[in-house]
């Protein structure tokens, strides 16, 4: 009985889920700015601005959560014009426990948008309003698709659909950070990786990992350990194909800690298949997986 109940509760999760509880974080330390309420005034906009609204036309139950934090970091402002960057994190409940586990955490260095104080935020999905509706807009659907794609294999791709369309409308105002030429690591390819069948194993380990590891801890830690490292033992194929991958490096930076974490204590299994995994497909955190005995 605890099986099917279980197996209704996470079937059934997208449906109720997908509504955003975030919380943005307007940090102005860097600027020499003697009139500070123009940033509390933009913090609590956005905060209104992504809470508020449901995002989807499902009827949803407020009590399940996307979990997210964006930070912006301003770099600059001048006037209404503001520079900066924008370190996304988006998070999961782990079943039957009060952990929440990291699914994501991107930073997005090409963030430059106008806003006048008090200005309203509008979100039209068939229409280009403004960068900053734009760039806050796109995360918010990778935000619910990657954590969709945590509960039910690749379930959060008409999510990065709609990510997509915003990125394809945004394109029209030359802002940088929106198009394959602004650099590697941007919203383009961000998006356009999560849909590509060439980088699939991402999903399908977003999905792995947490179902089939994550949730399974709180009955069999062993189970639950096994259920991980096959899961990371998948970006070999990825790693295979291309190995300095966006995602890969995505992935790794919002679950090194933990993994670390997780396989420096409790029962013990046999690591060294998946630690020399690690090294190869995430060598840049060789040190942390040095940790792991």
């Amino acid at each position: 009985m605890k099986k099917l109940l279980l197996l209704f509760l996470f079937c059934c999760h997208p449906l109720f889920a997908q509504v955003i509880d975030c919380r943005f974080v307007v940090n102005a330390d860097l600027v020499n700015q003697t009139n500070q309420q123009v940033f509390s005034t933009l913090e609590q906009s956005l905060n209104e601005f992504i809470n508020a609204k449901a995002w989807t036309d499902e009827n949803l139950d407020n009590k399940e959560k996307v979990r997210c934090s964006m930070i912006f970091n301003i770099n600059a402002f001048n006037g209404a014009r503001f520079e900066g960057t924008l370190q996304v994190q988006v998070e999961r409940p782990v079943y039957q426990t009060n952990y929440y586990t990291p699914l994501f955490n991107f930073l997005d260095k090409d963030v430059v948008f106008s806003y006048q104080e008090y200005q309203p935020l509008f979100y039209n999905p068939a229409t280009y309003e403004s960068n900053l509706i734009s760039l806050i807009s796109f995360y918010v659907f990778i935000a619910m698709g990657i954590e969709a794609d945590s509960f039910a294999l690749r379930s959060g791709t008409d999510f990065f659909k709609q990510a997509q369309q915003i990125l394809s409308l945004a394109q029209q105002n030359g802002a940088k950070g929106w198009n394959q030429a602004d650099g590697n690591n941007n919203r383009f390819w961000l998006v356009d990786t999560l849909l590509s069948n060439n980088f699939k194993e991402y999903r399908d380990v977003q999905y792995k990992y947490h179902r089939n590891g994550m949730d399974r801890m709180y009955e069999d830690a062993s189970d639950g350990k096994e259920g991980i490292m096959e899961a990371l033992n998948e970006f070999n194929l990825l790693y295979n194909r291309r190995p300095n991958a966006l995602l890969i490096q995505t992935f790794f930076d919002a679950k090194a800690d933990e993994i670390v974490d997780l396989f420096s204590s409790g029962p013990e299994v046999d690591f060294r298949e998946t630690k020399t995994t690690l090294n190869r497909v995430a060598p840049f955190f060789g040190p942390k997986w040095k940790r792991i005995k």
